[in-house]
């Protein structure tokens, strides 16, 4: 048996490993795109952070007072003001604010003696408050930001004019550490990402190992061999896992050394909370998804009598995948009794949340992986059966 399947399991490897293209398409491609694509978002969200920070709206007002104009006037106010007056400067100012090349990115209109009517209202009176009138372009990005900054500036200072207590003035008030941060962002963001990327290394070899053998007609030659399709059947499982296991891993590193740069180089959040024994219970978790998953898409690609139809057939079930992995980002979702961990896929997700939230439950491990070595077996039953009928393998 041993003899027998590592023969299969070696023309397997043998057929991808010779293969340049695949090597280079399926194990580097993978991570080095990621990492560069990743590292590229984080550098533009860089970029962009650090323009917000030197951005200054350029605003024209109308009636301005004395109070505003002090207010309005300081350095550290992200704000350049000119006054215009009457109503046919605002109209000009308006008219030139609907062009996308215009100067300025707001005209903010106070109501004549804005002080004094301030100084007099009161809320009791049931009367509307003097309004101040704020016109931008919404399809100006400048001009949103404009408006973004002008309006917190306007409610802090109504604010101001009547300002009781303080809240959160000076020192640090946020409890959560970098550990703890880093394990929400990890917790939120890989299972999903690495839910993808093992079914897209299984999607990328499977279907070519078998539905492309049936296309050919190559799967005929191995099985008119005294070859038990047992041992057929696992020896495509097993080297078709090694092989998406590698894929996996290679997009998994990628991503690992990119998400620091995406989420600020670093300064958010960092990998280094997690231990060896956090990194060997995921690939255990790892070792026996990819197990499901490539007996998953084999059973399928066995079923269809092309790799068209075969990937075809698969893309769903990745789609599905996927919607499970999105249930790590909602608490709700998940859950931590065991008997969820008996469904395949959905235990996975779950168990690599609690590990990247270093909430690792050790019986849900187990569970998991018991299970997912237990649907591999069926799998591989199955994937003999369909061997064994020439019905299914030499369907046309």
């Amino acid at each position: 048996m041993k003899s027998n399947m590592m023969t299969v399991m070696k023309k397997e490897l043998r057929r991808f490993f010779t293969d340049r293209r695949m090597v280079l398409t399926t194990l580097l491609m993978p991570g080095l795109m990621i990492y560069l694509l990743y590292s590229l978002m984080g550098q533009g969200f860089a970029s962009q952070s650090s323009d917000s920070e030197d951005f200054k709206a350029k605003i024209q007002v109308m009636s301005l007072s004395d109070n505003m104009r002090f207010w309005l006037d300081q350095d550290s106010l992200p704000v350049e003001f000119t006054e215009i007056s009457g109503e046919q400067e605002k109209e000009k100012a308006l008219e030139a604010l609907g062009n996308q090349d215009s100067e300025y990115h707001l005209v903010v209109c106070f109501p004549e003696n804005f002080d004094q009517l301030i100084t007099e209202y009161e809320v009791s009176s049931g009367l509307p408050a003097p309004m101040v009138e704020v016109y931008y372009n919404s399809s100006n990005t400048d001009s949103q930001s404009a408006y973004r900054i002008v309006t917190e500036l306007l409610n802090s200072y109504e604010s101001a004019m009547a300002n009781k207590f303080d809240v959160n003035v000076g020192g640090e008030y946020d409890l959560a550490s970098e550990e703890d941060i880093s394990a929400q962002v990890f917790s939120m963001m890989v299972p999903m990402l690495m839910m993808a990327f093992l079914f897209s290394g299984c999607m990328a070899i499977a279907p070519e190992s078998i539905a492309g053998e049936k296309e050919r007609g190559t799967i005929a030659t191995l099985l008119v061999t005294p070859l038990k399709r047992s041992h057929l059947a696992m020896g495509k499982v097993i080297s078709l896992s090694i092989i998406a296991i590698l894929s996996g891993l290679s997009s998994f590193l990628g991503m690992m050394l990119s998400l620091p740069k995406l989420m600020g180089d670093g300064e958010l959040i960092n990998a280094n909370v997690y231990g060896m024994q956090d990194y060997l219970m995921l690939l255990l978790v790892i070792l026996s998804t990819v197990l499901v998953i490539v007996a998953l898409v084999s059973i399928v690609s066995a079923f269809a009598k092309n790799v068209k139809e075969a990937t075809g057939w698969v893309t769903p079930i990745m789609i599905v995948s996927m919607l499970l992995g999105v249930t790590s980002m909602v608490e709700s979702l998940c859950k931590t009794e065991p008997v969820w961990f008996f469904i395949p896929l959905y235990n996975s997700v779950q168990c690599m949340n609690a590990i990247f939230s270093l909430n690792t439950d050790m019986v849900n491990i187990a569970v998991t992986v018991a299970a997912n070595i237990c649907y591999a077996g069926i799998g591989v039953v199955v994937l003999t059966k369909m061997f064994d009928s020439e019905k299914v393998m030499f369907s046309k």
